[in-house]
């Protein structure tokens, strides 16, 4: 069969529609002047140490304030490029803002001096704050697309406008990244009211578009996309591109289109940033050809030759931003820098914080034990996200395989999947495809629109299938959501909760169905971890994850699902759990251990056998949490036990519990009778073998006999 020829891109030719009224023509002109002006005065604070870093957006303004102008700020949603700041100016951004930014003063109001300059956070504008990694804010576009359209069919109360439209800008460069493709692919299959412009102009950093794209041009990549709409422009040409968005965004509005792709083709008359010096590897005959494509003096010509405009008029524009930059820059540089002790101000949520024992329910009794309702830990899991998508309609779940079925005749007749562990089970069916739905084989996907619904104030409870896939989205997690509020200066957040089975002693699960790795995520700030070891844990732990305003990786071991000894009553809808607090799960006066997940009951096991075979009571915690970690807890057994085994699941190298130990020697050293010992798997994978997996991870032994080499130090 012959393959059907590719669709071309559309080249934009100039629309019939009339420039836009002078006033808005003087703003146009006036945004990109300022733009400019300030990538210049930070070039020259940087010169003078008093910035620390400068990234151009220089050749990009007449891209940028045509958005602006086209689109309607506070009404769609903007994920945009590092390269935007004259999108930012033309919604309302001073230059007094953006150089408080720039100086890293207290009073920077897109990020509280913790990012770095060209990097705004507007929220009225709906001007989303976004980190530095390229590419990367694709996937939380389509996510914050899809949570309008979610929340305008669920009925779910969070701002979304039927006509709205979510505006996606990026570098030529970053659409070889595998984040840009799952967005685009995304949206199309959802038909997402997603406007995707890639700026390109021709570099990333100093290697050219034909080494990042097939043929240097993307448009030809995704021309064949269905549901796509791609166009090729001119990105130096304002008033041309102000007519192509005035004939492609009030059909997006309608929704005669769906997404939509313009490549924009800009310059870049500045290096890359004050890192990089353009001059090492582009020629002068190539920066003189950029010199006469610049934006902003083809727009002077064509204001004083066709848009009523006078030189002087503009001069007199012109002489209006240098002085607000001049003064800008000795303001922003008297500008009160912040105090030392602000740094971790931004990190966590201080509303809705999961630690708060108040709010979650650290003095609510523990439930009854009523021997005739005990249920397994899977589906005490399944019933808690039931409770909470009834107790809050913002709650949706997504991931691979966690629908019933994504087909609605299947629905009719078959039993459904709900998850590989069932956990998700009979979702879909009682809340409907909108807020319970199957997501793709593409982990950094799930996770990044995840970030991208919670930002618009959906509460997604995303599932990374198997812990060992979780590596994908490593870079969505640590990078986007967890640094969210913190880039932003807490005006933005990302409570995502991620939900992953973990572990092994599966018989047979190996090497990729077995993995541990909860230290990689411990060390992650803004990142909340939770690791329950039963159902009753599992129940508070994750109902107070889905109400916190923090993001959190919330750890299930896939052995506890469904182990007898796991089976505990339902608590009850409105049970919650606050973090960071460890639970006494056996008292004792001989030893502490400090464990979690599935070592819990090992470390139980190995107790009981201490206490029969030689009289010695262990006092076991479970902590519950990894981050925040209870200390406190920790510490004061250790001081009343005076000897300590940290056993966990992960191997023993590079494993948590040495932080644990290492916390144990700063804070309890002078009550320590022996060394700290730890427990943990050999530093290797999982292996298939039944005989090798058992030697491999720790067992009940093992605990025990660490145990018993404590006592008798």
């Amino acid at each position: 069969m012959t393959p059907a020829p590719a669709r071309a891109a559309t080249r934009a030719k100039r629309s019939k529609s009339g420039p836009p009224d002078r006033a808005s023509l003087r703003k146009l002109y006036r945004s990109m002047v300022l733009s400019r002006r300030l990538d210049e005065a930070e070039i020259a604070l940087r010169k003078r140490n008093e910035a620390f870093f400068q990234i151009s957006g220089a050749g990009h303004e007449a891209v940028n304030v045509a958005a602006a102008h086209c689109l309607k700020p506070g009404h769609d949603w903007f994920f945009t490029y590092y390269r935007d700041r004259a999108m930012a100016v033309h919604m309302g951004l001073t230059a007094l803002d953006a150089l408080r930014q720039a100086v890293g003063s207290a009073d920077d109001p897109s990020s509280a001096a913790r990012q770095m300059p060209c990097h705004y956070t507007m929220v009225d504008e709906h001007f989303m704050s976004r980190s530095s990694c390229t590419g990367m804010q694709s996937n939380a576009a389509a996510g914050a697309a899809e949570a309008g359209m979610i929340a305008l069919r669920a009925g779910i109360k969070v701002p979304a406008e039927e006509d709205e439209i979510v505006y996606m800008s990026i570098g030529e460069g970053a659409t070889h990244e595998g984040e840009f493709h799952e967005a685009v692919t995304t949206a199309c299959i959802r038909k997402l009211p997603l406007l995707i412009v890639v700026e390109h102009n021709a570099y990333a950093i100093s290697v050219p578009a034909e080494e990042n794209i097939p043929g240097g041009d993307i448009t030809t990549c995704l021309a064949s996309y269905p549901n796509l709409a791609v166009y090729d422009t001119d990105g130096t040409d304002l008033i041309g591109y102000v007519g192509l968005l005035n004939e492609i965004v009030p059909k997006m509005r309608t929704r005669e289109l769906g997404p939509v792709l313009i490549q924009a083709h800009v310059t870049r008359p500045y290096s890359h940033s004050l890192s990089d010096d353009h001059e090492y590897y582009r020629t002068k005959e190539e920066l003189a050809a950029e010199t006469a494509r610049d934006c902003i003096p083809r727009f002077e010509k064509w204001l004083t030759a066709e848009g009523g405009f006078a030189d002087d008029q503009l001069a007199t524009i012109r002489v209006e931003v240098d002085s607000e930059v001049r003064e800008a820059i000795d303001t922003a540089i008297a500008a009160e820098k912040p105090a030392p002790e602000t740094a971790l101000d931004h990190l966590y949520t201080t509303e809705n914080n999961p630690t708060d024992v108040e709010l979650f329910g650290g003095k609510q009794p523990a439930p009854k034990k009523n021997a005739a309702d005990p249920v397994p830990m899977g589906q005490a899991i399944n019933r808690c996200l039931a409770d909470e998508m009834r107790h809050d309609s913002s709650v949706v779940i997504f991931g691979q395989d966690v629908a019933d079925a994504t087909k609605p005749e299947a629905l009719e007749t078959c039993k459904g999947k709900g998850g590989v562990f069932k956990i998700t089970a009979g979702l879909q069916r009682e809340f409907g495809s909108d807020r319970a739905f199957n997501g793709p084989i593409a982990e950094a996907n799930i996770a990044g629109r995840a970030g991208g619904m919670a930002m618009r104030g959906l509460r997604p409870v995303c599932e990374i299938q198997f812990f060992d896939y979780i590596w994908p989205a490593m870079m969505q997690i640590r990078n986007e959501i967890a640094t969210t509020r913190y880039r932003s200066g807490g005006k933005q957040s990302a409570p995502v909760v991620i939900r992953t089975p973990i572990g092994g002693y599966l018989r047979g699960g190996s090497i990729y169905h077995s993995q541990t790795g909860e230290s990689a995520f411990a060390q992650i700030p803004g990142l909340r971890v939770a690791y329950p070891s039963n159902t009753t844990d599992a129940v508070g732990l994750l109902r107070t994850a889905i109400r916190c305003d923090d993001p959190v990786l919330f750890l299930e071991h896939k052995h506890l699902y469904y182990q007898g000894y796991n089976r505990a009553p339902y608590p009850g809808k409105d049970y919650t759990l606050p973090f960071g607090q460890a639970s006494i799960r056996r008292e004792g006066r001989d030893l502490t251990i400090v464990t979690w997940g599935a070592l819990v009951q090992k470390s139980l096991e190995a107790a009981e056998r201490l206490s029969k075979d030689e009289g010695l009571q262990a006092e076991v915690i479970d902590i519950r949490t990894i981050s925040p970690l209870d200390m406190d807890t920790i510490v004061g057994s250790v001081r009343r036990t005076h000897r300590v085994v940290v056993a966990h699941e992960e191997a023993t190298f590079a494993g948590f519990g040495g932080e644990i130990a290492s916390a144990i020697a700063e804070e309890a050293f002078e009550w320590l009778d022996a060394p700290v010992r730890r427990v943990g798997s050999k530093h290797t994978w999982v292996a298939y073998s039944p005989v090798l997996e058992e030697a491999i991870l720790p067992q009940t032994n093992d605990v025990y006999n660490a145990m018993r080499e404590v006592v008798k130090y």
